[in-house]
């Protein structure tokens, strides 16, 4: 059953070393996420389940100790999911199990705040997934222990300013509130019927993890807490905890 979850935001620029001379700018959001997952550990599950968007080459499970890295940014910073475990390396050497981004960024926020309270497991999702197989797996997860905690990480829409990666879309600022809301408020029904396909086309990352997380909450009677709600960056990022 969840006992718990925590929606963050997945940006590489939440690594302070990623975000380089821009780092303080999301400051208030490092601070809120490092709350929300402080619900978490106050939950005390017995397992917590990570989940995030990710490309085809990071769907799937993703066990504890799967690696991650920020290379890729110019900074040597690599991170584990959870504890430092052996997870099998292909010929190449390199990790069979290697996390999408958004599930190295929980990693790193996970190592950030010393997480020791459960073992954790990855999941990566598809943005096409249905809503239906989401909720779907949502349930899964959470009939998987008895106390189950979530960390959910995506984005809202890249499409609040001119200046936005999605460029500006009339819609993004109205969707976003409604995810605000909804994620808030714990409104499951309001978070299984978001729109897929408006999603789509304003770049939302967050919007199948999020009903992933709508899945596993019915009838677990949680309340939530919007910690943070803003658009650096034309992107909308929200932390909320539920608990």
């Amino acid at each position: 059953m969840l006992v718990a979850a925590a929606v963050c935001p997945c940006p590489p620029l939440l690594v302070p070393e990623v975000a380089a001379g821009a780092a303080p700018e999301l400051d208030a959001a490092r601070a809120a996420c490092t709350d929300a997952l402080g619900v978490l550990a106050a939950a005390r599950p017995d397992v917590l389940v990570v989940v995030g968007p990710a490309d085809q080459s990071g769907r799937g499970p993703h066990a504890e100790g799967a690696r991650g890295s920020f290379r890729g940014f110019g900074v040597d910073i690599d991170v584990r999911l959870g504890r430092d475990v052996d997870v099998p390396v292909d010929t190449g050497g390199a990790a069979e199990d290697a996390l999408p981004l958004s599930l190295s960024v929980a990693a790193w926020l996970l190592a950030k705040t010393g997480w020791s309270y459960a073992p954790v497991e990855g999941l990566g999702v598809g943005e096409p997934l249905a809503a239906e197989r989401c909720i779907e797996v949502g349930r899964g997860i959470a009939a998987r222990a008895e106390r189950v905690a979530l960390l959910v990480m995506g984005d809202a829409s890249a499409c609040r300013t001119l200046k936005a990666p999605g460029y500006l879309d009339e819609r993004a600022a109205p969707f976003d509130a409604e995810v605000a809301r909804a994620l808030g408020a714990v409104d499951v029904a309001a978070l299984e019927a978001l729109d897929a396909e408006l999603a789509y086309e304003l770049k939302v990352s967050g919007r199948a993890p999020w009903q992933v997380l709508a899945g596993a909450a019915e009838g677990a009677g949680l309340g939530g807490q919007l910690l943070y709600e803003d658009a650096p960056y034309g992107v909308g990022y929200v932390v909320v905890a539920w608990s």
